[in-house]
């Protein structure tokens, strides 16, 4: 179903902080709020805030929050909760949701929560919205039964949701006297995430951003993300084309030094890949794991999904991946086997791309 075509001025959706250099890259953070083996999960969470006020000061153009269910290594179960906190210690960077997972929720109240998160942060917010479940199978029945059998529906309910945000149901819609309050001159810009063709595809014909998941799938996303800009249709949200691509980056002052950083994320990718989740180790002792040959099967497997070297050599593997994907920003995702490398990795991606 496609969105009714309304003015392009009804909100102000567009960004705010464009630069006046034309070589400037936009890049962004996805945080994942990482719990480290002896850390807790309140710690994660405080290490989140941190980053954003970080990220804030660097300069990076977005700082997007992601949900996960059920996973002992991952803390941030509920994005736009935790959305206010990074929102009141920020001042310019814009902050989202990487993403939503709307199948869960009604569309009505997602509206509601981030008409009231614009109302906090005026011009700063975005709202990306997934249909993955975030978890396993069980955990999502336990989260919302209804969602494993609603996920057809997306489409629909990302029109819904966009209507209530912008006061544009339509007049036959059944629920047009419903008002998401607070009302306001503006709007969240709205993000369709995915790591296949699938969400690339409703995104171009909704006339609505996209974000391809490249830390995810690095398979195929150049093409899809290409097929997203050439099908494109002009709505109420955008008049052309806006795509971004969210890569893991592990950077260091040596590539030695990146490896090490590495064991980490590749320890969590094997512990999935086998069905045993866990929190992240830190890096020496990922490092020192007795790995079976299977398992370093999975992990050279799993390499290709990650960037790692250098300052350098992450701006030039950046730069390709940008211009494969024909994207307009990069979303860079880092998670180390502790907080202080996290941060030193994205203060060196800020440094080589100068982007403050």
């Amino acid at each position: 179903m496609p969105l009714r075509q309304v003015k392009l001025d009804t909100y102000i959706t567009n960004d705010e902080s464009q630069t006046n250099n034309a070589d400037a890259v936009k890049l962004s953070i996805l945080d994942q709020s990482p719990i480290i083996k002896g850390q807790s999960p309140n710690t994660a969470i405080e290490e989140t805030v941190k980053l954003a006020r970080v990220a804030d000061e660097l300069g990076f153009h977005r700082y997007w929050l992601a949900e996960h269910h059920n996973m002992r290594g991952l803390a941030s179960s509920c994005p736009e909760v935790l959305l206010t906190a990074i929102g009141q210690q920020t001042k310019q960077i814009r902050i989202g949701t990487g993403a939503v997972l709307l199948p869960y929720y009604s569309a009505a109240k997602i509206a509601e929560t981030f008409r009231m998160q614009e109302a906090l942060c005026p011009g700063r917010v975005d709202l990306g919205i997934g249909r993955a479940p975030g978890g396993d199978m069980l955990t999502a029945k336990a989260i919302n039964e209804q969602a494993l059998y609603s996920i057809n529906e997306f489409p629909q309910q990302v029109v819904d949701l966009v209507g209530w945000l912008r006061d544009d149901l339509g007049d036959e819609h059944p629920f047009n006297s419903v008002k998401a309050m607070p009302k306001g001159d503006t709007c969240p810009q709205i993000w369709l995430l995915g790591s296949s063709d699938y969400s690339g595809s409703l995104a171009a014909h909704l006339g609505a951003r996209f974000a391809f998941a490249h830390f995810i799938n690095p398979i195929g996303g150049d093409i899809v993300s290409r097929q997203y800009r050439a099908t494109f249709t002009p709505s109420a949200l955008e008049n052309q084309p806006t795509s971004m691509v969210c890569i893991f980056v592990v950077c260091a002052e040596t590539y030695d030094e990146a490896e090490h950083l590495a064991a980490s994320i590749d320890h969590r990718r094997v512990m999935m890949a086998t069905g045993k989740e866990s929190e992240i180790l830190p890096s020496e002792e990922a490092m020192n794991w007795p790995y079976s040959e299977r398992e370093k099967q999975i992990i050279r497997q799993e390499r290709n999904r990650i960037v790692l070297g250098t300052p350098e050599s992450v701006r030039n593997q950046l730069s390709i991946i940008k211009s494969d994907f024909e994207a307009d920003e990069l979303m860079v995702l880092t998670i180390t086997g502790d907080y202080g490398t996290r941060i030193k990795s994205y203060e060196l991606i800020a440094q080589e791309f100068a982007i403050n």
